[in-house]
């Protein structure tokens, strides 16, 4: 019978290092309409982070965590920019026309708001789902 071996370290690590790389996904997803970053980047950081998980926990972990369908995220990710480019066509300009503006929000301040921001969610959405379905594929064929 083969031993299981201790990874306290690692899993220790682990989590500070998903902590980090969560919080830089979620910066590059929401800094992308105005410098570099955006959904792609934001959604292959994100499911870095949940590889590592996999590695240092492995896969019953991760299948507790998320317990999403990813082939329903990825077709909410394309609703996402395909709507955004519908509402600037139903308001008369063109498709995907970009809007912005500020609003004041309590307790928080001024915020800059722009429609970029579901376009890039809906890539977000894409990525993220797409590479934890090829992941997870993978690493359940290796049973």
């Amino acid at each position: 019978m083969m031993k299981k071996p201790n990874n306290m370290m690692l899993q220790t690590l682990a989590r500070l290092i998903i902590l980090v790389v969560l919080s830089f996904s979620i910066y590059l997803m929401l800094a992308g309409h105005n410098s570099p970053g955006g959904g792609f980047i934001g959604g292959l950081m994100t499911a870095s982070a949940i590889l590592i998980l996999y590695l240092s926990f492995g896969l019953n972990p991760i299948k507790k965590v998320i317990r999403f369908d990813y082939i329903k995220i990825i077709g909410i990710g394309l609703l996402l920019p395909g709507i955004t480019g519908l509402v600037s066509i139903f308001f008369g300009f063109s498709y995907l026309k970009q809007f912005f503006g500020y609003f004041h929000i309590p307790l928080i301040g001024e915020v800059e708001l722009t429609t970029a921001l579901p376009f890039d969610l809906g890539v977000y959405f894409v990525v993220l789902a797409s590479a934890l379905t090829i992941i997870l594929t993978i690493a359940e064929d290796d049973k």
